[in-house]
């Protein structure tokens, strides 16, 4: 089928915004897309096609990689989400295992366009588009457009339209956990090309089992496998080798250690682009898995609130949760739900150049979202079957009883610490989100 060129739309005379929150809590399937008279996001040109189609490709090499699959489950995964808002388009993806996620971030220097409408896609790169991007010469202008069901690549006489495609759920599992983590992040070290090179000629050959950690030695920076104070772990090292093919674009490299190094971010500068990309605190563990966002979802927040979020949020293709909680008369304590309950639904992502979060079209309805965290059904069955005993509480401390298979557990809140005896805890030490019993007493607490 002929595709007709983005390019040739021109802008309405007026476009009629739809209420943000109108389908939010309506539609009967589980992506909610928001109607709007445009057809097309973007469409324009880029400052530096080369690089940016050299971001993509690795990109999509990430999406093709898994560190824990079988072949045929990473069959079922697909490529990039595609953000166009604020002035800059962002490409995201996951490796099939979700323990890698990457995006790129074009700035709005690096654009010469027109945002027609802010919105989001998800694409499938074929082969026609590799190789499409793969032949794009230093200086070669070229065109995208993004529109709500395709992303197309125009140059010289040349087309390439990939198609709007499912998104997996397993990406909005792991996009949920990546931005809260994220937000969890601060820079530690920025390193010059050369010392990022130098950097990553030192990872070992092979896969890497045991842990590895980022060192300074001099003005050097080196991985070793021997823990030192103010090191910063590394599980999976070997992931890594998926930067190396950009490393000799870059301006600099940024680390961004997870405050509980849960996961590191490594970001490469290329003039108005950004390469994101975070891994996993292990190889075989996926973000999908990390439970970042349970306790967000345990209060029941109105809808109202949340419906006033997302209205905030699509107005201003950004969000701040002190702001938000300012102009509001909310608690920021409830904000901080809120932003978990609206990254867990695919509408936030966070920038950590901005320090913020930004806003993106791909919500999931709530009780979907619930749906797809066993620990949170698990811990309202507990709760439904009268499973979970209060046996005393105050002000600061709670503590509990919950029913298990042939076992009883005891939970105990006390301030912001949190203990129980079943194995997952014992085995985690609430590094990975809550276990079912604390999520049914909190629930329950809190109801």
């Amino acid at each position: 089928m002929e595709d007709t060129l983005i390019y040739r739309y021109q802008r309405p005379s007026s476009l009629i915004k739809k209420d943000a929150s109108e389908e939010l809590f309506l539609s009967k399937y589980s992506e909610i897309q928001k109607n709007t008279d445009v057809p097309c996001f973007f469409w324009g040109d880029v400052g530096q096609p080369f690089i940016l189609a050299r971001c993509l490709i690795t990109l999509s090499n990430i999406v093709k990689s898994s560190f824990n699959l079988s072949p045929f489950q990473m069959a079922l995964l697909k490529d990039p989400i595609v953000t166009a808002g604020n002035g800059r388009l962002r490409f995201e993806g996951f490796s099939h295992c979700a323990g890698v996620y990457a995006r790129v971030d074009v700035l709005p220097d690096g654009l010469h366009g027109e945002f027609l409408e802010n919105g989001t896609t998800n694409v499938d790169f074929n082969q026609s588009m590799i190789t499409a991007l793969g032949s794009i010469r230093l200086n070669e202008r070229i065109m995208l457009s993004v529109g709500e069901k395709e992303l197309g690549l125009y140059k010289e006489e040349e087309k390439v339209v990939e198609r709007k495609v499912p998104l997996p759920v397993k990406w909005i599992k792991g996009l949920s956990t990546v931005q809260i983590y994220l937000s969890e992040s601060e820079k530690l070290y920025c390193f010059n090309k050369i010392q990022t090179q130098q950097l990553f000629r030192g990872i070992p050959k092979g896969p890497i089992k045991s842990d590895y950690y980022l060192i300074i030695r001099g003005n050097r920076p080196m991985f070793s496998p021997v823990k030192s104070v103010d090191a910063v772990c590394v599980g999976g090292l070997h992931r890594l080798r998926l930067l190396e093919p950009l490393l000799p674009y870059i301006d600099q490299m940024q680390v961004f250690p997870h405050a509980h190094m849960q996961s590191t971010t490594w970001q490469l500068r290329m003039g108005n682009l950004r390469f994101s990309f975070s891994v996993s605190r292990e190889a075989w563990r996926g973000f999908s898995g990390e439970g970042a966002v349970l306790n967000s979802l345990i209060d029941d927040i109105p809808d109202e609130w949340i419906d006033a979020l997302d209205k905030y949020a699509y107005a201003n293709q950004s969000f701040n949760p002190s702001a938000f909680a300012l102009n509001e008369n909310i608690s920021l304590e409830k904000t901080v739900n809120l932003t978990g309950k609206l990254a867990a639904m695919g509408l936030l992502g966070y920038d950590q150049d901005e320090n913020g979060f930004f806003y993106r079209r791909l919500p999931f309805k709530l009780s979907r979202v619930v749906g797809l965290n066993p620990r949170m059904k698990n811990a309202e069955k507990l709760i439904a079957e009268g499973k979970v005993e209060i046996l005393n509480k105050n002000a600061v401390r709670t503590e509990a009883r919950v029913e298990g298979t042939g076992v009883h557990h005891t939970v105990i809140i006390e301030n912001d610490k949190e203990r129980c005896t079943c194995e997952w805890f014992s085995k985690y030490q609430d590094e990975r989100g809550p276990c079912k019993h604390v999520l049914a007493v909190k629930k329950l607490i809190n109801a």
